[in-house]
């Protein structure tokens, strides 16, 4: 995961853990910040600072993640960090600003729909951003180590990994190897989906699924207490691969 500065405060943690917790400094880009052309946005992002001040709080981070996928849309990237001199600058250690959850899948490359670089964002991926024990522990490093304030559970349109496990639980047959294992977890979306009727069962159960997940990551005994003193959001999100346009679903930080 590489090298990574321990911020300054600290977070006692439930269960005796005593882990580092301080509101991150967050990485600078060499990028001016010219505004983009405003695109119709399922969310709209309230502006953020200069692209030249790091984000330090949950909501500044929530901000800069959706100016960068308005960017994205719009196909004004600016790509931030995207150089030598930022590899060189990252090198002897990192401060992502951003935790990221996302699919394997190769449609959906978080780094470009979010228009960051290198050095911003921890990015985690996984089939059907299936979250196991040690998948937990990856997405705890970024907020418990280097004070990443923000979380997303990016799930996106037509997943793979979700399509093949809906179809194996309602046809009852389990899929070959460790597959099986993304289908279990899950299972949980699928028996909540099949309570009622969708146009789109899939897609209905790609976001129970995204949102089941930032609930489980927010109540996690190392997360919660950040997330108790807004020192850390976790975001549930849908990418649209039609569009390019993320939706949150639910999580949004607060302004405060």
């Amino acid at each position: 995961m590489g090298s990574v500065s321990l911020p300054q405060r600290r977070a006692i943690l439930t269960g005796g853990l005593v882990a580092t917790a301080a509101v991150m400094t967050g990485c600078s880009t060499k990028t001016e910040n010219t505004a983009a052309p405003k695109a119709a946005a399922v969310v709209a992002a309230t502006p953020s600072t200069s692209a030249d001040v790091p984000p330090q709080t949950p909501r500044a981070v929530f901000d800069r993640l959706l100016e960068g996928n308005e960017r994205w849309v719009a196909e004004t990237l600016q790509r931030p960090n995207q150089n030598v001199d930022r590899r060189k600058s990252v090198a002897a250690e990192q401060k992502p600003y951003g935790v990221m959850v996302s699919c394997i899948d190769s449609r959906v490359p978080p780094e470009l729909v979010f228009d960051t670089g290198i050095g911003d964002l921890f990015v985690i991926r996984t089939g059907g951003q299936v979250v196991a024990p040690v998948v937990t522990g990856s997405v705890e490093y970024g907020p418990l180590t280097a004070g990443s304030p923000l979380i997303v559970v990016l799930g996106h349109q037509s997943c793979g990994a979700v399509k093949a496990s809906y179809k194996a639980l309602k046809e009852g047959k389990p899929l070959g190897g460790n597959l099986q294992s993304i289908v279990e977890a899950l299972r949980p979306a699928y028996e909540a989906i099949s309570k009622e009727k969708h146009a789109d069962p899939v897609d209905a159960m790609i976001r129970v699924h995204t949102k089941l997940t930032s609930a489980a990551l927010r109540s996690n005994a190392s997360l919660a207490p950040l997330v108790k003193k807004r020192e850390l959001a976790v975001v549930s999100a849908y990418y649209s691969l039609d569009t390019g346009r993320v939706e949150v679903l639910d999580g949004r930080p607060s302004a405060a």
